[in-house]
């Protein structure tokens, strides 16, 4: 992985909420699970993990929307409705950015995928790590420390 200089910076569609990040993600996935491709409108969505405390809004105030509730929460731009990170309760160390936000997106690539018992057949995705659903949390230290090895 290549990443431009930091701060990463990007913005929704209408460019009213922006965003941006100090430090490279921790991991990066597509996810082909239903509610991902009802959320995306596609067969699946892109993740970018980024440690919490080096991501931050620098313009607008994203509102939720989509799946919200105990277990996770997405926010959308309030303008354009643009889906632009989750948040999942009891990984606040960590917010799931969609990579295409970022002015620079050369550097994405999903070293997981998740939730391919409900792939599209035509769907294919170059991630070195497959899951039928979403890793096991035991695995999770593993999938880190081998996403940091690549660089």
């Amino acid at each position: 992985m290549t990443v431009s200089d930091f701060p990463l910076t990007g913005s929704c569609r209408c460019g009213a909420t922006r965003i941006e990040t100090a430090r490279p993600p921790v991991l990066t996935a597509a996810c082909h699970c239903r509610g991902c491709q009802k959320m995306s409108a596609s067969a699946f969505s892109l993740t970018a993990m980024f440690p919490a405390e080096a991501f931050r809004v620098t313009e607008g105030s994203p509102v939720p929307g989509g799946a919200k509730g105990e277990e996770l929460t997405h926010y959308f731009c309030p303008g354009c409705l643009t889906w632009m990170f989750t948040r999942i309760t009891g990984v606040e160390a960590y917010v799931n950015v969609r990579p295409t936000m970022f002015a620079d997106t050369g550097w994405f690539s999903p070293f997981i995928e998740t939730w391919t018992e409900a792939r599209h057949p035509y769907a294919a995705v170059a991630a070195e790590h497959s899951f039928e659903q979403f890793p096991a949390m035991e695995e999770f230290g593993a999938l880190l420390e081998a996403y940091a090895a690549k660089g």
